[in-house]
């Protein structure tokens, strides 16, 4: 089967940094589903594992950590899904990626693909919205409905393709007040089109731009990206007993000495904890793409695709990865078809 690979890591201007290679096609296990892959989008998890590790023993390694397809066989124990379903999901980080033809992956962490989406806009969601979703509702501890009206949340990097999820969830879904942060016009205009309340510019200090907006302390912040440089600014942005959720990885330590003061709750997303650890739960993630889907198609929530780079080849994935690397992409960018 096609698929793309990298053999050494390397930036991702240079030709071999992904390559077209051929593979063996895989075999279902007893709970997974074997995926004919026709989109996926692209991740900042993708260009951190490309950069950052080998592959072992010489072999291809296979990123893609976003999907939609149509199953085409399903494994002795299966029971959620069966063959011709369209399916749309995120995947298992300790496993081959979907940038391939072929791809299989555990039912307990698939989705029905919302019926009124295209694959390329439906490979745009899974990663973002678990992520957003497991932050928001698990981590932050917010509730749906409007129990929390009177609250806030801070979305650190609400233009990119978690924040411009999690945007949505939180207007659509709870009482919140949210504010976005994004610090282009373009992307400050497309997490107002999400639903933010307020837009701030978190090239600015974070303190200062809510006043401007009327706002002196929020209750909850989703640091999405550079918390270790924002760090400092969301602690005294927070109110007392606030919470703090993060999913990026800060590159230099976080003084977590300095929430004392202020009671304030540090919590970390990272929505393959459920599939690594095969935790008791791991079927929640199924569920919440199950609801995704239906949000999705009662247009409650729409898409986050944001460019479409066309057919799913290397030359593609290495544009799509040196996009991301530059920390300008608005939303989700999509390849479509082998």
């Amino acid at each position: 089967m096609k698929a793309i690979a990298y053999y050494q890591s390397l930036p991702a201007e240079h030709p071999e940094s992904l390559q077209d290679v051929q593979l063996a096609e895989p075999t279902p296990g007893p709970r997974d589903l074997l995926v004919a892959v026709h989109a996926i989008s692209v991740n900042p998890v993708d260009t951190k594992i490309r950069r950052n590790v080998a592959p072992e023993n010489d072999d291809a390694k296979v990123l893609g950590w976003d999907a939609s397809g149509i199953v085409t066989a399903v494994g002795s124990d299966v029971s959620l899904f069966q063959p011709g379903d369209r399916v749309y999901y995120a995947g298992a980080i300790h496993r081959a990626g979907a940038n391939s033809e072929l791809h299989v992956v555990d039912e307990r962490i698939v989705g029905h693909m919302p019926k009124s989406l295209s694959f390329a806009a439906a490979a745009a969601l899974p990663l973002t919205a678990i992520t957003a979703w497991e932050l928001l509702f698990e981590r932050l501890q917010i509730r749906q409905g409007s129990a929390d009206e009177g609250q806030s949340l801070l979305i650190v990097g609400a233009a990119g393709g978690v924040g411009s999820i999690l945007t949505q969830l939180a207007r659509q879904l709870t009482g919140l007040t949210v504010i976005g942060s994004a610090s282009r016009p373009q992307t400050q205009a497309w997490v107002r089109e999400l639903g933010a309340h307020h837009v701030i510019d978190h090239s600015q200090p974070l303190s200062a731009e809510l006043k401007r907006i009327g706002i002196d302390q929020v209750t909850h912040v989703a640091s999405l990206t550079q918390t270790d440089q924002h760090f400092e600014q969301l602690i005294e942005a927070l109110a007392p007993q606030g919470r703090l959720a993060l999913i990026d990885d800060p590159q230099q330590p976080l003084d977590v000495l300095k929430l004392k003061r202020k009671s304030l709750s540090l919590h970390w997303e990272l929505m393959y904890t459920r599939s690594l650890y095969e935790t008791a739960d791991m079927i929640e993630q199924h569920r919440l793409l199950e609801r995704v889907a239906e949000l999705v198609d009662a247009g409650v929530l729409k898409t986050t695709l944001g460019e479409h780079f066309g057919t799913i080849n290397a030359a593609n994935l290495r544009r799509a990865h040196a996009l991301l690397e530059s920390g300008t992409a608005k939303g989700k960018i999509v390849l479509e078809g082998f």
